[in-house]
């Protein structure tokens, strides 16, 4: 009897130990781990951040556009690659040049015609009106990035959604792991009881022996369940396999008035409405495909050229600039101008019908969360008193059952109803914080 009271005060030392080490967790800072740990969230960032490069890429098409070459070439003579490209001149030339002239002309027997050329030029083209072809586009990348931003706020929402029921589901099986092991130890109290008061009833101690191994059972998956909800916490927010969690947020006693007022909005319509606005600027835009575009242009070129590279920039070289109008105008495409039109437009005919089916089917979900909310609310109180009419059922229960008043068969009726209404309680409070978090998500 000494060796287990000095085991059980051990035991106790060790338990105690290992929980002020434990890691206290509060339901806020699990929510802040959470989101910064999500993926869904960062990927929501990056294509907010794809969305506004594509804002400027489209910009980028208002704006004048420069452009350069440079060329060096090297005229070979196929017959003496060696040599400079020369040219044979007749000698009847130089006579017949003479008679034309009037003076005698001489020539000489060949002519080198420079074979080493440079040409370098620069050239700039502003466009002045397209007629709603960039316009239209730009409207149209501007809506997809307000899409971006909703669709970030919807992610946010989810995730923070997810992040509030993962932390409420670890509690409650924390919480069941008590309910199971109070359930046990008042079976084992029961057996004390029975055993303690002289020749125990076989029948008594069999029912008996059997809840307490039933109840065994259900306090070891109760234990499972509640390491694996710890552990889903844990990799959701980052935190290390190893750590033991203190989730030092409780479940409230009292829930206050909802106050959720209609809705009228959320980020999910937001993302909708926005798609069909940029389905349809894109089908303006492609329709503006067929019309011209008026735009200024200018450009400058310089040449020079010689027999070699030494003296290619000498004198012979020649220089052109030219600014003025262009109108270009697309004659003929296929079609495809205003099949791509068609293909937007009913893409933003979709998108109306999905932002549509949404606000029916995501004020239904709201409608019903807030009756949720206040029918478990409203239900809570009797729920209480319930669990505590059983409480009190299951003293008197167990007292006459101490005295030999009454079996383990009606013993084991009241402690399996006390049992049901904690867990019916426990049930009731997460579903109306979580019907709470629907709100939020939905409509705050």
């Amino acid at each position: 009897m000494h060796n287990l009271k000095l085991a059980a005060v051990v035991m106790c030392a060790v338990v105690a130990t290992s929980n002020a080490y434990a890691m206290d967790l509060s339901l806020n800072d699990a929510v802040d781990m959470i989101l910064a740990e999500s993926q869904d969230l960062k990927k929501a960032d990056a294509n907010l951040k794809k969305a506004e490069a594509s804002l400027d890429l489209a910009n980028s098409n208002r704006w004048f556009n420069i452009s350069g070459t440079a060329t060096y070439m090297n005229l070979i003579d196929v017959k003496n690659p060696t040599k400079s490209y020369s040219v044979n001149i007749p000698p009847e030339l130089g006579g017949v040049l003479s008679q034309m002239v009037g003076q005698q002309v001489n020539l000489p027997a060949s002519l080198d015609i420079p074979d080493n050329m440079f040409m370098a030029g620069v050239s700039v083209t502003q466009p002045i009106y397209t007629f709603g072809k960039i316009g239209n586009a730009v409207k149209s990348v501007k809506a997809a990035v307000k899409m971006a931003e909703s669709n970030q706020e919807l992610t946010r929402r989810a995730v923070r959604y997810s992040a509030v029921d993962m932390y409420w589901t670890a509690k409650m099986t924390d919480e069941i792991v008590k309910i199971s092991r109070a359930d046990l130890n008042a079976a084992r109290d029961a057996r004390k009881s029975l055993t303690s008061a002289g020749r125990a009833n076989r029948s008594n101690l069999v029912k008996i022996e059997s809840d307490i191994a039933t109840k065994e059972i259900n306090l070891s998956n109760a234990e499972f369940n509640r390491d694996t909800a710890h552990r889903m916490l844990k990799i959701l927010a980052g935190i290390d396999m190893n750590e033991t969690l203190n989730l030092t947020d409780e479940f409230p006693d009292e829930f206050p008035d909802l106050n959720a007022g209609e809705l009228t909005s959320t980020p999910q319509w937001d993302v909708l409405t926005e798609q069909i606005q940029m389905y349809e600027r894109n089908a303006k835009s492609k329709r503006d495909g067929a019309l011209p575009t008026l735009a200024a242009t200018a450009s400058y070129d310089y040449i020079a050229y010689g027999p070699n590279m030494a003296n290619m920039f000498g004198h012979h070289n020649t220089q052109s600039a030219y600014w003025g109008l262009a109108l270009q105008i697309p004659i003929f495409s296929g079609g495809a101008n205003m099949a791509n039109a068609t293909i937007e437009a009913m893409n933003a005919e979709a998108a109306r019908q999905d932002l549509d089916k949404a606000k029916k089917m995501t004020t239904e979900e709201y409608t019903r969360a807030v009756d949720q909310y206040n029918h478990l609310r409203g239900n809570l109180a009797t729920l209480e008193n319930a669990r505590d009419l059983a409480a009190k059922a299951y003293e008197f229960s167990s007292g006459r059952f101490a005295s030999g008043q009454t079996s383990a068969v009606e013993l084991a009726e009241v402690s399996a109803g006390l049992y049901q209404l904690d867990m019916a309680l426990l049930d009731a409070k997460y579903n109306i914080l979580m019907s709470a978090e629907s709100v939020k998500k939905l409509g705050e």
